[in-house]
């Protein structure tokens, strides 16, 4: 059994310490506050706790002040004077084993994932695609996937998408209609996605999941990935976040219950996951976070208003860490009254008022009990973290990363043949390929009306070796006799011929 998180204590005189059992730590949480209430701080204490306690974390740095994590702490004045306050005697400091990452390769490790492992519905949010042109977008994912087109980075979606335009009448009967304005407004987004970068994130060699799940030396790696610039494309920094939870629940085995997760999450500037996102999404969402315990997985949600948050998701919320809000507008005053209505109540303590004089530092705090149900809230202070409070220098960021891990694995960007290369000819340029009139009769044999292969040219040695053309047709031929077989010649004929010569 794994000891209590210890990440506050009470401000009453008894300073009771308020600890989040591991056990509960997958029942997923909300940090929530005002702009400079503290809860960065916040985030950094939990997830040395975690460290500690050996469980791996993932969390995005929007402000490029989490990597101090990585550092010795013990030269901040407010750090001792905080310890000192909460009688927590002599910290000692320590730091944390960190892996940095980053989308653009500038800051950390490149982070990739592939077109095919978004997958159509993230993908087009973050193309801001509209439902006729997302039918078209997922049109063309099955399109890829009935011909084995591997669609790995965005020069593979970019030519599956040109070559489906210009051949738009050979997919109507199978696979419905492609509106030529549809294509040419994702093109247009995917011109637009790539400008902002976006080229660099899709690609490989992509994430392996295990490389987010390292302990070292009996403590969990705090996974860091940089996000100030990616920021600037809100739409790519949220689906990119909730691609990696989704990976994670379709991916990791279930395990039920545990002493302690195997991942815990943090998802920061979350009310951009839940901006203008369709109901399918959102339904994925609720999905992902209901069901992501019991891979072991925890999900703590970090944003400033509580009613950025869905009631759908934000009801699975059960260990809260609520920072002061301000009561300046209708709108906060309602996420005043909401957030103090979600804490179970404290006979001693008034919730709405306390939430609008919480100084920087102090939050109302509820965690779940050993048998799941919440506490009652407290006033506390969060316990001043043991590493650094701010940035790492340059210098120590590169030392970081010359002594990752995962160094040197994703540095180097490899291009294997995918849609792009296939489309593009290079395995059938040399095959020509003419199909029989549609309802010209004789079966399948019949559609293969002419097959005129190159010349075989001599290789090294005086052998002949076989034009590609030719080990082609060979392949087509063997195919023919299954139904499979028939089904992926006319994928591959169907999609790469398409056109009557």
């Amino acid at each position: 059994m794994s000891n209590p998180l210890l990440v506050a204590k009470t401000i009453d005189a008894a300073q009771s310490p308020l600890a989040l059992l591991p056990r509960m730590a997958n029942r997923h949480g909300l940090i929530a506050g005002a702009t400079g209430t503290g809860k960065t701080v916040t985030l950094q204490v939990l997830a040395e706790q975690f460290s500690k306690a050996g469980v791996p974390v993932f969390m995005a740095d929007i402000k490029g002040d989490l990597t101090g994590i990585s550092q010795v702490g013990g030269s901040n004045s407010r750090v001792a004077d905080r310890a000192a306050l909460l009688k927590m005697g002599e910290l000692a400091y320590q730091a944390c084993p960190v892996t940095l990452w980053d989308v653009f390769g500038e800051q950390g490790h490149p982070l990739r994932a592939t077109i095919s492992e978004m997958g159509p519905l993230l993908l087009a949010r973050v193309l801001n695609l509209n439902e006729t042109q997302e039918g078209v977008l997922a049109l063309i994912f099955k399109v890829a996937d009935d011909n084995n087109l591997l669609l790995l980075d965005l020069k593979d979606l970019r030519a599956l998408l040109q070559y489906a335009g210009e051949n738009a009448s050979s997919f109507t009967t199978s696979y419905g209609n492609i509106s030529p304005a549809s294509i040419g407004a994702i093109q247009r987004s995917l011109l637009a996605l790539e400008q902002q970068g976006g080229d660099k994130f899709f690609g490989e060699p992509a994430l392996k999941l295990d490389d987010l799940l390292q302990t070292d030396n009996g403590r969990g790696v705090v996974n860091i990935l940089a996000a100030d610039k990616l920021l600037s494309s809100p739409r790519l920094y949220a689906t990119f976040l909730l691609w990696l939870l989704s990976e994670l629940f379709e991916n990791l085995p279930e395990v039920g219950d545990r002493d302690k997760p195997k991942l815990v999450f943090f998802f920061d500037e979350a009310h951009l996951l839940f901006n203008e996102a369709p109901s399918t999404l959102l339904e994925k969402i609720e999905q992902v976070v209901r069901l992501v315990r019991s891979k072991g997985v925890g999900v703590y949600f970090i944003t400033q208003n509580p009613l950025d948050i869905p009631d759908t998701v934000l009801g699975q919320l059960g260990n809260r860490v609520q920072h002061a809000l301000r009561a300046y507008t209708p709108r906060d005053q309602k996420a005043v009254k909401t957030a103090a209505q979600t804490f179970r109540t404290n006979p001693n303590l008034n919730t709405e008022t306390a939430i609008t004089e919480l100084g920087v530092g102090e939050a109302l705090i509820s965690f779940l009990d050993d048998d799941g149900k919440p506490t009652i809230v407290e006033r506390a202070f969060v316990c001043p973290p043991c590493s650094q409070i701010g940035p790492i220098t340059p210098e120590q960021r590169q030392a970081l990363l010359q002594n990752s891990l995962v160094a040197g694995v994703y540095d180097t960007v490899v291009d294997r043949e995918s849609a792009h290369e296939k489309l593009q000819g290079k395995l059938v340029a040399s095959a020509k390929i003419e199909i029989a009139p549609e309802g010209s009769g004789g079966g399948f044999t019949d559609m293969l009306k002419k097959i005129i292969l190159p010349d075989a040219t001599p290789a090294k040695g005086g052998r002949t070796r076989e034009g590609v053309g030719e080990a082609m047709a060979k392949s087509v031929v063997r195919a023919v006799g299954s139904s499979l077989g028939r089904q992926i010649v006319r994928g591959v004929l169907g999609s790469i011929f398409g056109r009557k010569r």
